[in-house]
């Protein structure tokens, strides 16, 4: 049983995180200013596009290492991670932090980890078995099925190229909003993918974490980041052209091309205000506002191996009724679920990367237990997941990122 502890229990955060001034969402139900110089992200100068080559690694944050906002081998430190997305994109330190952390320990060396795949780790803590696996061998840990633009790792044999099926069906819909990708756009689409992959996916998982946090964030984050703030659009708007090169797409619809690894910041492109840097509060309100429309997205569960077999836990009975189906929309309770329950899936995770997972669950546990501080969360000390037992996109899915 892992125990999620209060704040004055927490260990401290890498030097310069915890004293984050944008904890919580500053402006809500405010329109956020425009300050051109502040906003403005670079692509020239230092941050010039340069393509990846030899061993850069790819293809998560892309734009991010290919304008160097991130090293542009695409292996970085937690610092870096956190710096360069706040200077890219607008992201809150909170949220930032706790991403960066959980990608370091569950895909990385404990201080740094890859946007593609494997790389030789400089460091061994805790007994890393074999090399860091990045974020492309991260299914079910850092990213799961339903992608907005990425495919299901059984359909495909891989979970992190664009399949240009789906990006052209999201481009589609923000065409017919008047040339424009929004929240209600992205919250149709996701119901759209949803289905496809309960519909051709065999495997299709909801993990809690992988489902409820990061499936959310991934289409959230499609408007809230590369949405291009103005004085007229200081919220974003984000449009058919903007969106293209966010995903390394060229050419004219229909007839679109996919280049892996080429995705650019657009010219004249504005991030976050800094008043307004997007937050885990952020994040929380927007996978609410999803889930009220769709609940279906709160289905923790999958296919049962065969497509059109979708079957959902007892979410009582896998948390031992901290969290049910009518209390997972209050207030920040599906997030703090989310949230909490990485921290108690990470045993059997971490016990595939690590010979002692002792001190990745230390480093795990401070990072949630930051990460949920202030949303009000009930605690959850443990989780039946005896209960995946009957998904085959769980059980038969190896450490490093594959099916067996």
């Amino acid at each position: 049983m892992i125990q999620i502890r209060s704040a004055n229990e927490r260990e401290a955060l890498p030097e310069g995180i915890s004293d984050c001034p944008f904890a919580k969402r500053q402006l809500k139900g405010v329109t956020p200013p425009f300050d051109a110089e502040q906003q403005y992200v670079s692509n020239q100068g230092a941050h010039a596009f340069v393509a990846p080559s030899g061993n850069d690694q790819r293809p998560g944050l892309n734009a991010m290492a290919n304008h160097g906002y991130l090293p542009h081998n695409g292996v970085g430190t937690i610092t870096d991670f956190i710096s360069g997305c706040q200077e890219a994109f607008g992201m809150g330190i909170d949220l930032a932090s706790f991403l960066a952390i959980y990608g370091a320990i569950f895909d990385g060396d404990f201080i740094s980890y890859s946007i593609g795949g494997p790389y030789p780790s400089l460091l061994n803590l805790g007994g890393l078995l074999g090399a860091a696996q990045g974020l492309s061998r991260s299914h079910n840990k850092y990213e799961g099925d339903g992608s907005p633009t990425r495919g299901d790792l059984y359909q495909y044999g891989n979970d992190y190229l664009v399949q240009l099926s789906q990006f052209t069906a999201l481009y589609e819909m923000g065409q017919e909003n008047g040339n424009s990708v929004d929240l209600t756009v992205l919250t149709k689409y996701r119901a759209q993918r949803f289905e496809e992959s309960m519909a051709n996916n065999p495997y299709f998982f909801y993990a809690p974490f992988s489902g409820v946090v990061v499936t959310p964030a991934a289409y959230s984050f499609i408007y809230r980041f590369m949405a291009n703030k103005s004085a007229e659009h200081p919220t974003g708007l984000l449009d058919g052209e903007t969106l293209k090169s966010f995903f390394s797409i060229t050419g004219d619809y229909p007839n679109f091309k996919y280049t892996p690894g080429h995705e650019k910041f657009p010219d004249n492109w504005y991030k976050r205000n800094l008043v307004d840097y997007y937050t885990i509060p952020y994040l929380a309100e927007d996978a609410v506002t999803m889930a009220l429309e769709h609940p279906e997205f709160l289905s923790i569960g999958g296919n049962t191996g065969k497509t059109n077999s979708f079957v959902g836990v007892d979410l009582e009975d896998l948390t031992s009724g901290v969290f049910n189906a009518g209390n997972l929309l209050k207030g920040n309770n599906a997030i703090c679920f989310g949230l909490e329950a990485s921290l108690q899936e990470a045993p059997d995770i971490l016990s595939g990367l690590f010979s002692d997972i002792s001190s990745a669950l230390a480093k795990l546990s401070s990072a949630v237990n930051a990460a949920t501080d202030g949303l009000g969360c009930p605690v959850l000390d443990s989780i039946d997941k005896g209960q995946f037992s009957q998904y085959p996109g769980y059980t038969k899915l190896k450490p490093d990122g594959s099916y067996s």
